[in-house]
């Protein structure tokens, strides 16, 4: 008897999600939807197209799917390749990038890539990689390696110049270190010191932001921004701009909303970069406090499924690795909606899977593809 088209449907629906995380899934359904659905609103009056925005979701569940299919193990030998890979690409960008903006960031090989962006998941892979080897005779001084293994790319980075994704690959590379059993003793002083200077620079701030002073290694525009934090109103019209405008569309959403596609502060152009970095302003003066209560919670249930894959994880390398990328997930999301809404200085991160953007989503997918197949062949790998 021949199968009906609406039986052979569900049949390849069923062989294409088999492996997958069904929670998971859906939290990342739920995200793309309030994604899409901001992005139609935000980007009016930009030249991007609903096309694009498609295809950048479509390959970005792609690369979920393909790398869900990719043993663990796979991923583990080839975790130098990546990394060597990745820095070697950072070093072309140093000797030969394309210069955008003041930024040598890019690099040509026919297409235009950011080979930054690798770094997001070739270092906790990498980290992952070291840790696991290292099981059983780990010292003190393989925090010492970590942190040079870490340090390389941050550098190549940070020189770009490039402070947003050098923080987020400083963050990536972090978690693993400290999920692999860095002692508090050794945590507690930088985080001490940290505070005392956060203190420092909002008691003196009004001193040290003046035009005389130079901070030290800072570039300008960055003193600038957390200068900017500090005080919006100090340059209204220029980097203080996208802060306010931000914050009053926040403000303004109140607790319901204005309604989709009712956004004056948006429709107006008063948001800049208002379908990427700062597309959270545009979904909260359209959907409110309750649409922004919706959707933390979508990220915390984001946040927690990828932790809980990580527990149940076979070996030290799967822990570590979902765990980071489930927490580079969580620092993508706090730096996005802290900034927008003035707590943090701007340096240009985009909120996952709701923010326009081809690299990023493909990074993103990448992450949720390795955590799909941690859950996928966790019982296939041996601890």
């Amino acid at each position: 008897m021949e199968k009906s088209p609406l039986k052979k449907i569900r049949i390849l629906l069923a062989r294409f999600t088999s492996g997958l995380d069904q929670r998971l899934s859906l939290i990342l359904l739920c995200l793309a939807i309030v994604g899409f659905c901001t992005f139609l609103s935000a980007s009016q009056a930009t030249p991007v197209s609903i096309e694009d925005e498609l295809r950048n979701l479509a390959l970005s569940f792609a690369v979920m799917w393909i790398v869900s299919r990719i043993p663990p193990k796979w991923l583990e030998l080839a975790a130098v390749w990546i990394y060597g890979f990745g820095v070697a690409l950072l070093v072309a960008v140093a000797a030969f990038g394309l210069i955008k903006k003041g930024a040598r960031r890019w690099l040509n090989i026919g297409v235009v890539i950011q080979p930054s962006e690798i770094m997001k998941i070739a270092m906790p892979l990498m980290l992952a990689w070291y840790f696991q080897k290292r099981e059983g005779i780990q010292k003190s001084w393989d925090y010492g390696i970590a942190a040079v293994i870490l340090a390389i790319p941050v550098f190549l980075i940070a020189r770009q110049p490039d402070l947003g994704t050098a923080l987020l690959v400083t963050a990536a590379g972090m978690y693993v270190i400290i999920l692999a059993g860095l002692p508090w003793k050794w945590i507690l002083p930088f985080v001490g010191v940290g505070f005392f200077g956060i203190v420092l620079i909002v008691i003196f701030g009004n001193t040290i932001c003046t035009p005389d002073i130079a901070w030290p290694f800072v570039h300008d525009y960055q003193k600038h921004r957390i200068c900017t934090l500090l005080d919006p109103s100090s340059d209204p019209l220029g980097k203080g701009f996208h802060t306010i405008q931000s914050m009053i569309a926040i403000g303004s959403g109140g607790l319901l909303g204005k309604g989709w596609f009712q956004g004056t502060q948006a429709h107006l152009e008063f948001i800049p970069e208002k379908h990427t970095d700062f597309v959270f302003a545009v979904f909260s003066e359209e959907f409110g406090l309750l649409g922004n209560l919706i959707l933390l919670a979508l990220f915390f249930a984001l946040i927690k499924r990828g932790l809980a894959i990580s527990a149940g994880a076979p070996n030290l390398f799967t822990r570590l690795l979902g765990a980071s990328v489930t927490m580079i997930f969580f620092t993508y999301a706090f730096v996005n909606i802290g900034m927008v809404s003035g707590l943090l200085p701007v340096v240009g991160v985009p909120l996952p899977f709701i923010s326009y953007g081809g690299t990023a989503l493909v990074t993103l997918g990448f992450g949720a593809g390795i955590l799909m197949s941690i859950h996928r062949h966790r019982r296939l790998v041996q601890s």
